[in-house]
């Protein structure tokens, strides 16, 4: 027992998927189960278990194991203690609230009369780098310059608006889809991996009706000898991001070679803030919600804010609700306020969903650019109606409940951008269906002197909608809160949740 208890000790602290498996046998001296000794309490199992686990049976824990393969493979590893490896194990559940289908990979070893076993999920990291392609519009490839074969990720077909049945397009038809004036930049490329160096090149590849800007970041992989083996690529398309540039090189040139003045400099940070973020006509749906931006410029037409707000249903299933205020006005906070949204969209596509890790992140970024803000952030879990959120010194959200508006209590944070580090506090806030929730930046309650009278004023209004929501309470309530600031754009983001 006490080779147990060091094991178990030892194993619960290690960060990976491990376990220490004893046999069970019968009276003939039979395996007939196995019993989970030790286990690791990082990596928790599909049903959320961790060393809770210790001192149950396999054909108890998972009884669908049970004399199947993974079953097979222990068994055959406790009778000749050679290592074994399977490089896909799927295990298939039918409780309710339990992922159907997992898939992992796992390792064997027979230690201390009994088997050491490894396991990672790849379902999951599969469904998160898929997410990660989509989102980023990414895609990923690797060509083996010996044998000439290439392997393809889903993203790369989704650029090259291939069938993947057809599996990845020759080099040959990639060189010419490539347009001919950009045929020199490929060659530095490989001049460039051919140096030891890693390439990053924008490309223009005509593809269906149309002509994309394919950013391919590639490195060359060498055999012990110094010879090329293998080229690794990342290719992202960017038309989108070379069209906005172009747009805004275009308006920016107006600037320049007009000598605008200040009025039509606010003008162009106007345009700007449209391509960046246009408001959806009328609601819309996300997951568990529905939906509605406001954005009302200044009355004054050269007070251009740095006003933004994000409402996106996440990968799985969750939904990201923000609004910000970047510090100023004119292009400076147009700039300010591109940078922060586009970060926040880059964050939460790589599977970052605390609100106070997201502001953490939002913090640093402002310090790094010498600007400052005010920001919220939750993230709606439909299936919970949970929606945990954290601020920067930005207005808490208030919700309208049954002809009641309740102020929710404010946690901590620090202006964007005034530290460099500091922590923001989550707070969690159960919503209930019919409820409507109100994000807003400042222009919609700050009217020169009497923010207390026009607070009160949008408190009322959404009291009212929410006690009487009729068949379209999103417009309404939008309609009785449409009065512009004199002095700053106004930007709110109305959600109603769903029955």
């Amino acid at each position: 027992m006490a080779d147990e208890d060091v094991v178990r000790e030892l194993l619960a602290a290690v960060p990976a998927g491990c376990t220490w498996l004893v046999p069970i046998t019968d009276d003939d001296g039979v395996t007939i189960d196995f019993r989970v000794a030790a286990t690791s309490d990082q990596i928790r199992d599909i049903h959320d278990r961790g060393t809770q686990r210790v001192g149950g049976r396999l054909s108890e824990l998972y009884p669908s194991m049970v004399d199947g393969p993974l079953w097979r493979l222990y068994l055959e590893v406790l009778a000749t203690g050679t290592s074994a490896t399977m490089d896909e194990f799927r295990y298939e559940e039918s409780r309710p609230g339990v992922v159907a289908e997992s898939r992992f990979e796992i390792t064997v070893h027979r230690v201390l009369g009994g088997l050491l076993v490894w396991w990672t999920r790849v379902d999951e990291h599969r469904r998160r780098l898929e997410s990660t392609e989509l989102l980023g519009s990414l895609g990923w490839t690797e060509h083996e310059l010996a044998t000439g074969r290439s392997e393809w990720s889903p993203g790369m077909y989704r650029i090259f608006e291939r069938d993947p049945a057809e599996g990845p397009m020759p080099r040959t038809a990639q060189a010419a889809a490539m347009l001919p004036e950009d045929r020199g930049i490929a060659e530095a490329s490989w001049q460039t991996m051919d140096m030891g160096s890693t390439s990053d090149v924008t490309v223009r590849f005509r593809i269906g009706d149309g002509i994309k800007h394919l950013r391919i970041l590639s490195d060359l992989a060498r055999d012990a000898g110094g010879r090329p083996v293998k080229i690794y690529a990342v290719v992202q398309d960017v038309t989108a991001r070379v069209a906005t540039r172009t747009e805004i090189e275009r308006l920016s040139d107006q600037v320049r070679d007009r000598e605008l003045s200040a009025l039509a400099e606010h003008r162009v940070a106007r345009q700007l803030q449209q391509m960046i973020q246009p408001v959806p006509d009328g609601s819309f749906e996300l997951d568990g919600l529905e939906a509605m931006v406001s954005y009302l410029p200044a009355e004054s037409a050269v007070q251009v804010g740095g006003d933004w707000y994000h409402a996106q249903t996440l990968p799985d299933g969750r939904v990201a609700l923000a609004v910000g205020d970047v510090a100023g006005h004119g292009m400076e906070a147009a700039s300010g306020m591109a940078h922060l949204r586009f970060a926040l969209v880059a964050w939460l596509s790589v599977g970052i969903r605390d609100p106070g890790l997201l502001l953490r992140h939002l913090n640093r970024l402002c310090a790094q650019l010498g600007i400052t803000g005010t920001a919220v952030v939750g993230v709606y879990d439909p299936g919970t109606r949970l929606l945990p959120w954290a601020r920067a010194g930005h207005m808490a959200p208030l919700i309208g409940r049954r002809g009641y508006t309740i102020d929710l209590e404010r946690p901590p944070g620090l202006l964007l951008g005034a530290e460099t580090e500091t922590d923001f506090p989550v707070a969690s806030t159960r919503l209930e269906p019919g409820d409507l929730v109100l994000f807003y930046t400042d222009g919609l309650v700050e009217r020169r002197g009497d923010v207390t009278g026009r607070t009160a004023e949008v408190r009322e209004h959404l009291s009212a909608v929410s006690a009487a929501p009729g068949e379209d309470p999103l417009p309404e309530i939008h309609r009785l809160l449409h009065a512009p600031s004199p002095d700053d754009d106004t930007c709110t983001l109305a959600v109603r949740v769903r029955e």
